[in-house]
């Protein structure tokens, strides 16, 4: 049996696999948690923030401060993407991934006990900013962790596939979160859910952390990052260096996420609002749709990333790009209609070509960047998308809905952010076939980096 080294242990296959396992267990369950969290808040700012939160404005203003507080968060996500990473890539993607999880946990906890405008005033809105900033600073840091520890456990050929699992980590985190918002939505009545039934989904975060705490705990740190250690090749700020030497890597990783991330808070988030109110649709039967949408992404986000191990990345990314710039005009035509089954039908496959992207999406940009600043890298770059796409995603479509009162204004921009990410694709280099296992030196020379004197090894 074949025997491999990791840092000062040695494993052999089964062994490996066996770690492989674990880690995308804890991998793809703790983002699920975190996402739920996360997501959850998503949710909750088009059913009842505006109306808990900012009651003394009209219905729209409201709409547009609770996603104002929303956006607050994916301004944060960068914030802690540099501050994880850095630690990610000097302590170890594991150690990084506990602290990102405890802050998450705890900010989603605080929002579920958090007074509402009627007790506190203006300060219920000013604190929920506050909470929504730390979750985050957490989930900024846990994306690129995640992602590492699976596919640095796992084998050169199969990147794509590995590394989709924490992607799904996403759409699960949707489907708890929704699932939870309607079940209690249903035992608590429209008055009910309005006054406490939406903020059990947020206390039973706390439950949640010692479930991932357990998990995450139990697993080994990587064997890229421990051969690192071993081999004394740590950077010592690899946030600065991952942003003075891989600038074009970091904005290509974040606008090739347009056509991904922007769409995806339309149809998860602004959906609510949407349906709720131009619509006229009960807040269920949005929910519904919504969760079969997150039950599909389970088959097509590991799909897509295994078959970006066969064709490329570039290839299985491509078609999800094109199918989103298309697919906006056809989503909000059927909503319009009004008919039911096509509002289902439209709901529910509205994460196809965004589940496409995002299974080989994580590869994808982790393959950019050199092993010591990794973590660093593939998190900045994923996580400026969060600035430009995913947080103003639904302030855009709620004020273009307000100005042009026609969806198909929303259409148009999905579209328009689809082709900046085709015209990063095209840019992007294709790594899916490259042995990324290379010493530091040699990972630096494919990326077209000269390395300093002082980080070549002692001999």
């Amino acid at each position: 049996m074949v025997s491999q080294s990791v840092g000062s242990l040695a494993f052999d296959e089964s062994q490996r696999r066996n770690m492989l396992l674990r880690a995308l267990v804890a991998s793809t369950v703790g983002t699920t948690i975190e996402w739920y969290d996360f997501l959850l808040y998503s949710t909750a700012a088009g059913l009842v923030f505006g109306r808990l939160f900012f009651p003394e404005t009209d219905p729209s203003t409201g709409l547009l401060l609770a996603f104002g507080t929303y956006f607050v968060g994916f301004i944060a996500r960068p914030i802690g993407a540099a501050i994880f990473g850095h630690f990610g890539d000097r302590i170890g993607r594991k150690a990084t991934l506990i602290a990102t999880f405890i802050l998450m946990g705890l900010g989603t906890f605080l929002i579920g006990v958090l007074p509402g405008y009627a007790t506190i005033g203006i300060w219920g809105g000013v604190l929920l900013s506050v909470l929504r900033f730390v979750q985050g600073v957490g989930v900024g840091g846990e994306w690129g962790g995640s992602v590492l520890l699976a596919m640095e456990w796992g084998g050169q050929n199969r990147r794509g596939f590995i590394a989709s699992w924490p992607q799904y980590g996403g759409p699960a985190g949707l489907l708890l979160a929704n699932l939870a918002l309607l079940i209690f939505s249903a035992i608590s009545g429209e008055q009910g859910f309005l006054e406490w039934g939406w903020r059990i989904p947020f206390l039973f975060s706390f439950v949640l952390i010692f479930v991932g705490l357990y998990i995450r705990l139990g697993i080994m740190e990587t064997p890229a990052f421990r051969q690192l250690v071993e081999k004394r090749k740590i950077e010592r700020q690899p946030v600065v260096t991952v942003i003075r030497r891989h600038p074009k890597e970091i904005l290509l990783s974040a606008l090739v996420r347009m056509a991904e991330q922007a769409p995806f808070y339309i149809y998860t988030s602004f959906i609510f609002a949407y349906g709720t109110t131009a619509l006229g649709m009960d807040r269920n039967a949005v929910l519904v749709p919504v969760l079969v949408a997150a039950l599909l992404s389970a088959i097509l986000i590991p799909l897509s990333g295994h078959l970006s191990d066969r064709f490329g990345r570039k290839p299985v990314y491509l078609i999800g790009v094109v199918g989103t710039g298309i697919w906006g005009f056809v989503y909000f035509g059927m909503l319009d209609t009004k008919i039911g089954i096509l509002v289902f039908i439209a709901i529910a496959l509205s994460l196809v070509f965004h589940d496409i992207q995002y299974g080989p999406q994580a590869a994808m940009i982790a393959e950019s960047f050199p092993t010591p600043i990794r973590y660093s890298g593939s998190s900045i770059g994923y996580q400026l998308a969060s600035i430009v796409a995913g947080g103003p995603a639904p302030l855009i479509a709620t004020a273009l809905l307000a100005s042009y009162h026609s969806s198909m204004a929303v259409a148009i921009y999905i579209l328009g952010c689809a082709v900046v990410s085709l015209i990063s694709l095209v840019l992007m280099p294709e790594r899916a076939h490259q042995d990324i296992s290379l010493e530091h030196e040699e990972a630096m020379a494919v990326s077209g980096v000269t390395v300093p004197a002082r980080a070549q090894p002692a001999d």
